[in-house]
């Protein structure tokens, strides 16, 4: 018994619906949002100075806990105080330019606790899963220290001894990043060693370093830009959280985590202080993690999508 099947044409006689599912399939294919999230981040954070309504270390008093520039009634019974698009904190200082200024240092620490921490742990995991014995010995002894030791109270006993600065937290984040490589990275030379192209290099006469550099760090390269991506929000949560904590980089300093922790006490009264901060907090770690998915499904054999 046959049956007649009805072909239905989602793009109607006319592509009606054309924008519509080449912008759905273009979404799906590529992480357009996270990346015009990033974008747009990116532009504030290089630009700050010239994006930013004011100085974010500017104190004014009369607009303590100034509401946002929607609450008008507010305003109008203060004709004499500037409008605050996000309002201010309890010190009369601009969240807005804060939350630039904030977004500026949480990336600038990020991508270079990111690529020093990238570049040593690539350089130790090629090493060490090369060579072996006693050198693959004794770096995985220490990524295993590292990670019997909460991250956390390493951080905050660095923080008492050395005290709280930008390059301590750049150093900290860093050396968090290079533990985090050295096992994946360690793992895939181990495999790749064996290859027949090595050893046909080894008998060419190649020396070591030319062969890890060369002939093995190719193999990995996917394995280090996906590791890298997804490991940026994760860099930006930790230096929030440290900031939160008051162990992270200095109170004038902007950074989200430090409004975070400073608006906690008055958010039943001006909860603008910590919402916009962790609002852009949010949005940075949830698209640099979209895009390092993205980048694993595209540069993974065993999960590419067709």
């Amino acid at each position: 018994m046959s049956q007649n099947v009805e072909i239905v044409d989602l793009q109607g006689p006319r592509g009606v619906l054309g924008p519509l599912s080449t912008a759905w399939y273009l979404m799906r294919r590529w992480p357009i949002i996270p990346g015009v999230v990033m974008t747009i981040l990116a532009i504030f954070a290089i630009f700050a100075p010239f994006v930013s309504p004011d100085d974010p270390n500017k104190q004014d008093l009369r607009t303590r806990n100034a509401p946002p520039i929607w609450e008008t009634e507010w305003y109008e019974e203060h004709p004499t105080i500037s409008r605050h698009v996000l309002g201010a904190d309890y010190l009369g200082r601009d969240v807005l330019s804060r939350v630039i200024y904030g977004a500026r240092m949480s990336l600038m620490i990020a991508s270079i606790a990111t690529l020093a921490g990238v570049t040593l742990g690539t350089l130790t995991g090629l090493a060490s899963g090369y060579y072996g014995g006693v050198l693959d010995e004794i770096a995985m002894r220490f990524v295993d220290i590292w990670f019997a030791v909460p991250f956390l109270l390493i951080a905050l006993v660095v923080a008492i001894t050395i005290g709280t600065s930008v390059a301590t937290i750049m150093w900290l984040l860093a050396f968090a990043t290079w533990v985090g490589m050295v096992r994946n990275i360690r793992a895939d030379v181990l495999s790749l060693k064996t290859r027949d192209y090595v050893d046909l290099a080894r008998v060419a006469g190649a020396s070591d370093w030319r062969i890890m550099l060369w002939h093995i760090l190719p193999g990995v390269l996917s394995t280090v830009v996906v590791l890298a991506s997804l490991r940026v929000g994760g860099l930006i949560l930790a230096e929030s959280g440290l900031s939160y904590l008051g162990a992270g980089i200095p109170a004038s300093v902007p950074s989200w985590g430090r409004m975070i922790s400073d608006g906690r006490e008055y958010l039943s009264t001006a909860w603008w202080t910590s919402v916009f901060p962790g609002v852009g907090l949010f949005l940075t770690v949830m698209s640099m993690n979209f895009i390092g998915d993205w980048l694993r499904d595209r540069l993974d054999p065993r999960l590419r999508q067709i």
